[in-house]
């Protein structure tokens, strides 16, 4: 009995026992949480689509350039030498999305993952709008190819191939920004091929995701689901079927009582399975397909009320919390990674803070050694590589902290751009008698706009005395 119950498990809900496809039709949801959920789908995708053309210091609110080796977050500029940053935002996020897993399971793919938000609020409700609910879904797929049948299938993939236009170009704006993108429209197909190459791609990756992949990408593609099995425990609040209230599951009989009869409260209407957009039996328990949608929770306390019994035979709730009834526990598990997570949060905002906005690397040209002239003078010639992270022009000049030298440039008149680097040469001379030891340490002063911005440390080379 128990290896037939736990059958399930062998394959996934989407997949038959051949190994062929099982192509799903869900229910259209309704209720309270699905509500809820529109309402979060439709502000992320307002803020997805508004994104790219938001400007914070003339700067996209996000941009991450691979190509170019530029990161914009929320306006400021990060460049190839931050990349200590994003190594500590990369940490942030993996222990944030273990917290949140152990707490709130699968709940970011239901409610916030941008797969699940296209899929289920945008092109599945084009698609319940054009073929109709569930059934009418499942009758249409099995019907000859007639007029109406040919017109409903082409119109839908049609509005589908746009949309996954509209959201290419989206995606690549927000790698090469609004105005790379408004040069790929408009400039002619010549100018810029590389970049209608790369919205060519990713209308037919997104085309392909949405109208044929669909569920799968969640099932079988994306490792989230597999991890859910060794980050959830007892304690994780997840869509859960209350098993000790549902079971013995039985159909409805009118005046019946059930509870003499030693029946449980499901009922057994299998509205939670037609619901699901992966196709599963929440019943079951927690399954690496379940994205906690909370669809099966409408569906569930609708048949409820419907029926006169409580609601919340499906809800949100731990393992331990069906067994003991008591709510959400704060284990030591659960604190570690909290005071782990505050402890990063607390150190990326001091990194973030404390970034200057100048970085300078200041080398001896390769090669070169010290010279002497007849002055009695020594010579250095130094690479210096000035990287300025802000959107301001500066007057560039160099002065030696120690009076006793002479510095300056090859070039005269230098002009550092905003977000570019200047590279330079600086030659450095000091009195003979000044070096001693073969070498002396020495700061070099940077001014921009007539304002210290930096300060560099070095070596000066000479012979030992």
């Amino acid at each position: 009995m128990d290896e037939q119950h736990d059958a399930f498990r062998d394959r996934i809900a989407t997949v038959n026992e051949q190994g062929k496809r099982i192509w799903i039709y869900p229910k259209k949801p309704s209720g309270s949480f699905y509500n809820k959920r529109k309402i979060v789908a439709y502000l992320l995708l307002a803020f997805l689509f508004a994104g790219p053309h938001l400007r914070i210091n003339s700067e996209p609110l996000l941009m991450l350039n691979i190509v170019e080796r530029k990161f914009v977050i929320l306006g400021q500029v990060f460049w190839p030498q931050d990349l200590y940053l994003f190594a500590v935002f990369l940490i942030l996020g993996v222990v944030f999305v273990i917290l949140f897993t152990i707490i709130y399971g699968r709940i970011f793919c239901g409610w916030v993952c941008p797969q699940t938000i296209f899929m289920e609020m945008v092109f599945r409700r084009i698609e319940y709008w054009i073929e109709g609910d569930a059934a009418a879904q499942r009758l249409l797929a099995n019907a000859p190819w007639t007029a109406s049948k040919i017109f409903k299938k082409t119109s839908k993939h049609i509005i589908f191939w746009l949309l996954s236009f509209l959201i290419a170009n989206t995606f690549l704006a927000y790698i090469i920004g609004s105005d790379g993108l408004w040069r790929i429209q408009h400039d002619p197909l010549g100018a810029h091929l590389g970049g209608l190459i790369a919205i060519i791609i990713f209308t037919y990756a997104f085309y392909g995701v949405f109208a044929f992949l669909r569920e799968q990408v969640c099932t079988t593609i994306c490792p989230y689901g597999r991890l859910q099995g060794v980050l959830l425990d007892e304690n994780s609040m997840v869509v859960a079927y209350d098993h000790v209230r549902g079971e013995s599951r039985a159909k409805i009989k009118k005046g019946e009582d059930r509870n003499a009869n030693g029946k449980g409260d499901c009922i057994d209407c299998l509205h939670c399975i037609h619901v699901c957009p992966t196709g599963i039996d929440i019943r079951n328990g927690t399954q690496l397909e379940c994205i906690n949608c909370t669809a099966c929770i409408d569906a569930c306390d609708h048949m409820m009320t419907a029926v006169g019994q409580e609601k919340g035979l499906v809800r949100f709730v731990s393992e331990k919390g069906i067994q003991t009834r008591l709510p959400f526990q704060w284990t030591r598990r659960v604190k570690a990674y909290s005071l782990l997570l505050i402890g990063l949060l607390i150190t990326l905002t001091i990194l973030i803070v404390t970034r200057k906005d100048f970085q300078t690397t200041l080398i001896r040209q390769r090669g070169s050694t010290y010279q002497m002239d007849d002055n009695g003078h020594i010579t250095n010639i130094y690479e210096v590589n000035l990287l300025n992270k802000t959107h301001h022009y500066f007057q560039i000049r160099f002065k030696l902290e120690d009076p006793k030298g002479q510095i300056q440039t090859v070039k005269k008149n230098l002009v550092l751009k905003p977000e570019t680097e200047l590279k330079e040469r600086l030659i450095i001379r000091f009195p003979y008698k000044y070096i001693g030891g073969g070498t002396q340490k020495i700061r070099v002063l940077i001014y921009g706009n007539g304002k210290l911005i930096q300060r560099v440390k070095t070596k000066f080379f000479g012979p030992k005395l």
